[in-house]
């Protein structure tokens, strides 16, 4: 089982430009929703997916979590990808409560935290048989922004087992009563123009009528954490602080995405999905 990752890349690469395998793959057999289409993410907000992008509901993105080696939470995720260019963007949202944007983040002490607890999640991930992670470092440290009620900042991680590396971009978009939850997954390589283009659509995202930031009420429910927590799991976070590394392990097993190498560097095959037949 351990190398069933490997073998998932290589058989995913050998697809490379055979568009009648690549039809009989679990992956294109998922139900994908092209654009331009305005899809649900829930009932908290909303997203335009433009033409050349796709998306699943959450039983499809249930599905593509058991293919790519991403165990399912126990919330629903949405999954927003560009089907030329190798990145996914997973969606879900978080009933925490409002989040106030007024606390400081030590970007040094959130990363030995996230190493710690990823050790913790690495018991998880050898238990179901998948290659444990090693945290390289911040590709980007955490930024807010203050105009965007956005939280961003990106890790790069390898896969221990294959030596693979995969670059995680993760945003926190501030809601009234939560936050919207978003990792985008790719290639390293591939991890600038991936970001640049993620940024450009989603700005098609928006929090249904009086769920926005600035929609805030005295009285409204306040999160017992900040900024800070949001990067390592919020309430697990909390717990965290008492010792509890394997309750935020846990919440790092989920929040991790891997895609497959092949899918990612597969631009070619993974549009071949998605032609039009003649």
């Amino acid at each position: 089982m351990k190398k069933l990752f490997s073998v998932l890349i290589a058989l995913l690469l050998v697809c490379v430009g055979m568009s009648a395998v690549a039809q009989g793959s679990p992956i294109s057999k998922l139900p994908w929703q092209k654009g331009p289409i305005t899809v649900k993410l829930g009932s908290n907000a909303s997203l335009q997916v433009p033409e050349g992008y796709m998306f699943l509901d959450a039983s499809g993105a249930r599905a593509f979590n058991e293919i790519t080696q991403n165990p399912n939470g126990d919330k629903d995720e949405y999954i927003f990808a560009n089907r030329t260019e190798g990145w996914v963007a997973y969606f879900s949202y978080e009933d925490t409560g409002y989040i106030k944007d007024d606390e400081k983040i030590d970007a040094d002490a959130i990363l030995a935290n996230i190493r710690t607890g990823t050790e913790a999640a690495n018991k998880e991930r050898r238990s179901r048989g998948w290659g444990e992670m090693n945290i390289l470092g911040w590709s980007a440290k955490p930024e807010y922004d203050t105009q965007l009620k956005s939280l961003t900042w990106s890790i790069l991680g390898e896969n221990e087992s294959t030596h693979d590396k995969v670059a995680n971009y993760n945003a926190r978009l501030l809601g009234r009563h939560g936050v919207m939850d978003v990792v985008l997954a790719t290639s390293p390589d591939k991890l600038d123009m991936a970001i640049e283009d993620f940024k450009r659509r989603v700005s098609g995202f928006q929090f249904a009528p009086g769920e926005t930031y600035a929609e805030y009420q005295p009285g409204d429910h306040v999160a017992a954490y900040g900024l800070a927590a949001l990067i390592t799991g919020g309430a697990v976070a909390v717990a965290a602080k008492k010792g509890l590394f394997t309750v935020i392990g846990g919440f790092l097993v989920a929040a991790w995405k891997f895609v497959l190498a092949g899918l990612v560097a597969a631009s070619a095959w993974f549009k071949s999905l998605f032609k039009k037949k003649n």
